[in-house]
């Protein structure tokens, strides 16, 4: 089974993605980071272990899916916001190919109070505390909750789920982790 990209959903208006390099504090007073591309992702409960490409906004308004053919490969909206910035990244990877599971095929096994790391290219770590995990039909994908602007630094990890439908060659639903910036180090 082959697996189309997330949500068809348009992306809302970004603030400049550029951000200064004085550390910022968001609401609860954790730091947020300074923009640094993603290098590598690590979710130590479901074995995760990825290096990340850039990934942009298609013609439909929706974020262009990784390659299929590497099922180790994230892709972050390498426009947007970066992880540990102050705002809300965008990270999505396959839940399957048509040869094998992919990079997120365990992430529905994940749990609010889980954490997981992004080593960006400055060479710090940004550590991210889970809040929520859940699946969205895409007829029905809350663009606003997903890609809201924030003062905090968040970060949604995407993926496909629910039942897979032969003849659309797409998933019905996808699976959204709700995250925020935890600490850096």
């Amino acid at each position: 089974m082959t697996q189309q990209a997330p949500a068809a959903a348009p992306q809302p208006a970004r603030p400049d993605a550029s951000a200064s390099s004085e550390p910022d504090v968001t609401s609860p007073g954790v730091p947020v980071m300074p923009r640094s591309a993603p290098v590598r992702l690590r979710i130590p409960k479901i074995a995760v272990d990825a290096p990340f490409t850039g990934l942009k906004i298609g013609p439909s308004g929706a974020l262009d899916p990784p390659p299929a053919d590497d099922t180790n490969l994230v892709g972050w909206q390498s426009s947007g916001i970066s992880p540990g910035q102050r705002g809300t990244a965008i990270i999505a990877g396959h839940l399957d190919t048509a040869t094998a599971p992919a990079v997120f095929a365990r992430l529905s096994e994940l749990s609010p109070g889980d954490r997981f790391e992004v080593d960006r290219v400055d060479g710090t770590t940004a550590v991210f505390l889970i809040d929520s995990v859940e699946n969205f039909h895409k007829n029905d994908f809350p663009d606003q909750r997903v890609y809201d602007d924030t003062p905090d630094a968040l970060v949604r990890l995407i993926t496909c789920a629910g039942a897979y439908d032969r003849s659309a060659r797409d998933y019905a639903e996808n699976l959204v982790v709700f995250a925020h910036l935890d600490h850096a180090a």
